[in-house]
């Protein structure tokens, strides 16, 4: 498959649609050297996105987070990924929305003076984490934490936040596996790199409060499917010694849906039943 600047179709930026190619920006683009930058991502089905303005919304909060704000409305982010979808042809697909601080006067820490440009790309992307979704995913334990709210801003989907992620990643790919699960400062399970983590003992549900990552719009997504089952479920600190006794797991995100866990680390798991209505009900819920 070409890469993701070879590809043909359209990406919007700025308020137009442009050739997926010329989508460009300069190298001293202010986000390239200080991760001035927040995103999306979000899938459609049958050219509906899942939670389409929830994501838009969460958009503006994140740039917040970083001290800039978004020339765009969450209205016109709306209409703007609607138009990349149709111009791609595309019903079923991923779609991601990136603001960032551009080249401009500034090129220092600060960046005040830079000019804010948003951008919205759209492609097909199937299961995240491949044949994971059927017999569960496997999870290295990252050597990083995920870091105190009073360092960074940890409730904004913001571009530097993922760089634990991506070398994370890299050594649980190197070692076979498909993810990796972090703790977090506190040495409570947190999350894995793009996804927030489900236990299940004794049929009640154990997740971590996300007191310092991403409450994940598919995690709340989840939680409310399982309290209108009558499933328990209760958002607390978990340690890492606590996994032994769990019996299922899972994860939640926009791009792994909900996929079954079966091994982190020396703890396994087994796809249970629960595990697998849950999956099943989202994957029903997202296409409604």
């Amino acid at each position: 498959m070409a890469g993701y600047d070879d590809r043909d179709g359209n990406i919007w930026m700025d308020g137009k649609l442009i050739e997926w190619r010329d989508a460009n920006v300069h190298v001293l683009t202010h986000a390239l050297h200080y991760a001035s930058s927040v995103f999306e991502g979000e899938r459609a089905y049958n050219g509906k996105i899942f939670k389409s303005r929830e994501h838009s919304e969460r958009l503006h909060f994140s740039a917040g987070e970083l001290d800039f704000q978004i020339p765009w409305t969450v209205d016109e982010i709306e209409a703007a990924k609607q138009e990349v979808l149709t111009a791609n042809g595309l019903t079923d697909g991923y779609v991601r929305a990136i603001a960032w601080r551009g080249a401009g006067e500034d090129m220092g820490v600060a960046s005040a003076r830079n000019p804010v440009h948003l951008g919205i790309a759209a492609w097909e992307w199937g299961a995240y984490y491949g044949d994971a979704k059927m017999k569960g995913a496997k999870l290295d334990i990252s050597k990083w934490k995920r870091p105190s709210p009073e360092t960074i801003p940890v409730h904004a989907k913001a571009a530097g936040l993922y760089m634990i992620c991506t070398t994370s990643k890299h050594a649980a790919e190197a070692k076979g596996c498909s993810d990796a699960l972090f703790m977090d400062y506190r040495g409570y399970v947190a999350e894995a790199t793009g996804a927030n983590i489900f236990f299940v003992k004794n049929g009640e549900v154990h997740t971590p409060d996300p007191d310092c990552f991403l409450n994940g719009l598919t995690r709340q997504t989840v939680i409310g499917m399982l309290k209108d089952r009558k499933v328990k479920v209760h958002e607390r600190h978990i340690m890492p010694e606590e996994m032994e006794g769990f019996e299922q797991c899972w994860l939640t995100g926009t791009a792994a849906e909900v996929t079954p866990v079966g091994q982190i680390g020396d703890y396994r798991f087994e796809v249970g039943a629960l595990t697998r209505e849950i999956a099943e009900a989202y994957e029903k819920l997202v296409r409604e």
